[in-house]
């Protein structure tokens, strides 16, 4: 459920707008003054701040000054002064304007407009966030196929970095040596007969990414079992 908070000193403003946004299945929060917003501000990261310019306490472009010294939430400021246009572009605090009197759907509109950008951001950051692994002063870029040990990079071979990158991408999961052979070298043990290749390629990839591979930080040994990755 979408959190909105909305400031205005004007009540019946307030209770308008809340009132149409509900019925969208948004949570609204009010605020009727500057220094209540900023308290309410601080207490809950909201999807998007409805901010009046004109306000009681501290004014709209104080407000969002406030807010953007501990959050990044968006904020769509209302105007009823077209000079003061050029003040909020000029802040370049506020993610979008809307001058009064307006339209209660053009609010909705300009609202869901920010929220689906924002949803946007999000996939593409988690969705970048998934492709770089860091664990301790480890990071493996899974797109470029690097490995670094803080400034360093690792030059790994390519079933080191497979290796590596199936254990990092599901850390405390143990993996047997057939498991293993299966998964990054595609063979089956009755074909190969031989997991030992494993232990080889596990030993190696110690020798480049471990600070001391014989008390491993990264790739650790469950005895009897098989291989997992562990910061």
């Amino acid at each position: 459920m979408a959190k909105i908070l909305v400031v205005d000193d004007e009540k019946l403003i307030v209770k308008g707008i809340r009132f149409s946004l509900e019925q969208d299945g948004m949570q609204v929060d009010c605020a009727y003054d500057g220094e209540e917003a900023i308290r309410l501000a601080k207490e809950t990261e909201y999807d998007v701040v409805l901010l009046d310019v004109m306000l009681p306490k501290y004014d709209g472009f104080e407000v969002c000054q406030a807010i953007r010294e501990f959050s990044e939430m968006p904020i769509i400021m209302l105007t009823a002064k077209g000079g003061d246009m050029d003040k909020i572009l000029g802040l370049e605090y506020a993610d979008d304007y809307i001058t009064k009197p307006f339209n209660i759907l053009e609010v909705k509109a300009r609202i869901k407009a920010i929220m689906r950008r924002n949803a946007r951001k999000s996939k593409q950051e988690k969705k970048e966030d998934d492709r770089i692994i860091t664990a301790g002063d480890l990071k493996l870029d899974r797109d470029g196929r690097r490995v670094f040990i803080g400034a360093r990079e690792i030059n790994l071979t390519a079933k080191e970095f497979d290796l590596l990158e199936l254990l990092a991408c599901n850390p405390n999961k143990v993996y047997s040596r057939e498991n293993l052979l299966t998964l990054v070298w595609g063979n089956k043990v009755s074909e190969s007969g031989d997991v030992r290749t494993v232990d080889v390629h596990v030993r190696r990839l110690r020798e480049k990414i471990e600070p001391s591979p014989s008390d491993p930080k990264y790739v650790h040994t469950k005895w009897g079992v098989g291989y997992y990755f562990r910061v």
